[in-house]
């Protein structure tokens, strides 16, 4: 089972893939905020460096918050695969969601896989058109049933909600994020909880309680570890 506790409520209209695709260009190709990489080595150690901020992300908030009580057992056995994307285009961000099931075919060794993108959809209402068209290519490809997606993102905001209602940063993370879950480690794990309908309102209620300031806090703290270059 994966981190993948999701509580979603956020309603789109359908859309083909190559409408979307053609649709974001149309708006002007995404900006890469800090230009082009040349060197292999930095990118690499860039990419560590985003591993490092995740892996602390899901140590110290999804399982040390208690967000998703399946995640502690898929950190501890190492079973959580990585990928970093530092491309904007939409068309390599959802190449790297078919890696990643491909992945997942081929290693049953691994439970979850998290695709972190590090330079595109930094606007939340782009992230969540992409998380839908994500979703129509996964039902494209035949993975329905097979895999489901759970989404993050630093400006998380979930529907009807205040952008400071502490309640959010049950699913704000370091970088904007898909989560890809196997159904049958999820539906798995699901038997032996009790009342998994309540972990949604049980994520609120502990995010309310804890603060605004420190759910901010926590999540800075993730944002702050310096990996294999500095920002």
């Amino acid at each position: 089972m994966g981190l993948g506790c999701k509580h979603q409520s956020h309603c789109l209209p359908f859309v083909r893939v190559d409408e979307y695709c053609s649709g974001l260009w149309s708006r002007g190709k995404p900006r890469l905020s800090r230009g082009g990489y040349g060197v292999m080595e930095f990118r690499l150690k860039r990419k560590q460096k985003m591993i490092k901020q995740t892996r602390q992300w899901v140590e110290s908030i999804v399982v040390g918050n208690g967000f998703c009580p399946f995640a502690r057992p898929v950190l501890e056995r190492g079973s959580i695969h990585y990928d970093v994307v530092l491309n904007a285009e939409i068309e390599e961000c959802l190449g790297a969601l078919l890696q990643a099931c491909l992945l997942l075919d081929e290693r049953h060794d691994v439970d979850t896989s998290l695709i972190i993108f590090g330079e595109a959809f930094e606007a939340f209402d782009d992230y969540l058109h992409f998380v839908h068209v994500s979703e129509l290519l996964l039902n494209e490809q035949g993975y329905e049933g097979v895999y489901q997606l759970a989404s993050f993102h630093p400006d998380y905001r979930f529907a009807g909600a205040a952008a400071d209602d502490p309640a959010n940063f049950t699913n704000r993370s370091v970088y904007p994020m898909l989560h890809l879950l196997r159904e049958s480690s999820v539906e798995a794990a699901l038997v032996n909880y009790e009342t998994p309908e309540r972990i949604p309102e049980r994520n609120i209620q502990y995010a309310r309680a804890k603060g605004l300031a420190q759910m901010q806090s926590t999540l800075q703290a993730c944002k702050s570890i310096i990996g294999g270059v500095d920002d």
